[in-house]
């Protein structure tokens, strides 16, 4: 039985004591938005970029937000003190409420639902990161603003739920000729000796760790490009990284049952890819566990 303590509309109780409405929007509609935040150390990564692409999700459902910058912060900092483990992962949702009826049409006077827990920051087992992982494609389906981080996840989660059947790790999204982002990730690839990155725009989920590896790759050299990156450069490139704030860094070797990269390396993380874990860990180390 879960009794981490929770924030729910107000409160702060027990986890397995919270309780939403089952007209919530959330729960009927998919009506809402929300935020993952890695802490490391007791420390919330990035939260104040957290919290603006939160802000860019609930502008763009129409939904106020329900508290300031400053109030955010307070709770979620007193979610961090409370929890019994040092690095975590907290989950942020709103929804546009509960209403006594169910009707598409946004509803005047509801309140929307806001809900904050923590749970202990599950990383990639360095076993698993030094083997790389497995990834299918798939045809990009979805709606056309991916770059909200809404609730109605059930397009990804099919996606990536494909993917776990099959032995494999993530579900690549291809729309038009073009890599996207991954189910559950973004998605980074290296030919000829640079990085390429998609695009930010209404396709693609624009991730905190995508900015980090751009930041990165800019402060040690490494030649770089944010650009369409075409179904072919996917598949015959040198190297392919998923990236999330739990995955961090991850190579991806085998893609649709064939390796990765060329010669020797085809098949095994790829050079660039271990440099990166490296310095992105030397970044968490000297930001989160001792800045």
């Amino acid at each position: 039985m879960n009794t981490t303590l929770c924030y729910l509309d107000g409160q702060y109780l027990p986890l397995n004591e919270a309780r939403i409405s089952p007209l919530d929007r959330g729960f009927l509609f998919g009506d809402g938005g929300y935020e993952v935040v890695p802490v490391y150390s007791r420390k919330p990564f990035r939260i104040g970029e957290h919290l603006t692409r939160l802000q860019q999700t609930l502008a763009g459902i129409r939904l106020a937000n329900p508290h300031t910058l400053a109030e955010w912060t307070e709770r979620i900092e007193r979610i961090i003190a409370a929890a019994p483990f040092d690095d975590q992962s907290v989950y942020i949702q709103v929804t546009r409420g509960a209403d006594d009826k169910r009707d598409h049409a946004f509803p005047q006077g509801v309140t929307p639902t806001v809900f904050i827990f923590t749970a202990p920051l599950v990383t990639t087992p360095d076993s698993v990161r030094t083997t790389g992982v497995a990834a299918v494609t798939a045809a990009d389906t979805r709606w056309a603003r991916c770059d909200l981080k809404v609730v109605a996840l059930l397009a990804n989660v099919v996606a990536r739920q494909d993917a776990v059947e099959r032995g494999c790790a993530e579900t690549l999204f291809i729309r038009d000729g073009v890599m996207i982002e991954g189910a559950a990730s973004n998605i980074f690839v290296v030919k000829d000796g640079v990085l390429l990155a998609p695009v930010k725009d209404h396709r693609m989920l624009p991730g905190i760790t995508y900015d980090v590896v751009l930041e990165l790759a800019a402060k040690h050299g490494v030649p770089h490009a944010v650009r369409d990156i075409a179904e072919s450069e996917l598949r015959s490139a040198d190297e392919v990284w998923m990236t999330s704030s739990t995955k961090e860094v991850l190579p991806i070797t085998t893609l649709d049952g064939k390796p990765v990269g060329n010669g020797g390396n085809a098949g095994k993380p790829g050079p660039l890819a271990q440099q990166m874990h490296g310095w992105y860990q030397q970044f968490k180390d000297e930001v989160m566990r001792r800045g």
